[in-house]
């Protein structure tokens, strides 16, 4: 019997068009959550029509989560639709390119930033005042395993800073009914994305940094595999959900027993 664990919920999902966020959404929609879907690709529409034919409850809204602006006002929206956020899963991020760190360009370091660190914070801090009204709300951030890793230096300090928030802000609303955690995924097998987080054709010693990526990554882990969306999936909607009560500021490897 499929488990309802979050009926009567409502869930924000960032970075849900496509993916480990895509992921998520369907399956907390099998488990009778009401879905925010935010992301600024424009297909994530198609996904909130696939998910609402199932007989979800869904508003998706397209912004840019590396934008305060942009993040404010979906979440806005959001509150103004269902008065309430039970529980967020802040999931946009992403390695853009890999090479060794001396080999980053000054605009590739603040865009890796930008990209990995700004929505989890934008997100945390968006959400906070309206789960602070009802003292009550769960908080999951993505972060990574990659946080000690070759060729993506910048990605894994955004990352690291990841970490730091969701053990952090943990610390600070404990006590007003608010848990956050984060899982930390390794590498992980999903469908081609729809837009490349590089458009750039990488050159020959670009497709080798990569390949060290993929080789470091499968001999850290002790399962030499690359997980699942449906792995990862689970792995943050367990600690969105009430199975995970007494879980509070931890950061929980889902990578094959890589630790990271």
């Amino acid at each position: 019997m499929q488990q309802r664990r979050f009926e009567d919920r409502v869930m924000v999902i960032t970075g849900a068009a496509q993916g480990i966020g895509k992921a998520v959404a369907e399956r907390a929609a099998a488990e009778g959550a009401t879905l925010v879907l935010i992301d600024r690709a424009h297909w994530l529409d198609e996904v909130a029509t696939s998910l609402r034919q199932q007989g979800a409850d869904v508003l998706a809204l397209n912004a840019d989560l590396e934008q305060w602006g942009d993040t404010e006002a979906a979440f806005a929206e959001a509150h103004n639709r269902y008065g309430r956020i039970d529980i967020l899963v802040n999931n946009v991020g992403g390695t853009i390119w890999a090479r060794p760190y001396a080999d980053y360009q000054p605009h590739q370091v603040e865009a890796e930033i930008r990209r990995s660190l700004f929505p989890t914070l934008w997100g945390c801090r968006a959400v906070l005042p309206y789960m602070l009204e009802r003292r009550q709300g769960v908080i999951v951030n993505v972060s990574s395993v990659a946080t000690r890793g070759v060729n993506r230096v910048p990605y894994s300090a955004a990352k690291g800073g990841v970490n730091a928030l969701t053990q952090s802000l943990a610390f600070e609303y404990a006590e007003s009914g608010i848990r956050i955690n984060a899982t930390a995924p390794g590498g992980t097998d999903a469908a081609p994305r729809l837009t490349p987080r590089n458009t750039e054709v990488p050159s020959p010693q670009e497709q080798q940094w990569y390949q060290q990526v993929v080789d470091q990554t499968c001999a850290t882990s002790l399962m030499h595999r690359y997980g699942s969306v449906a792995e990862q999936a689970a792995a943050i909607l367990f600690l969105a959900s009430d199975d995970a009560s007494y879980i509070n500021g931890t950061v929980l490897p889902v990578a094959g027993g890589d630790l990271g």
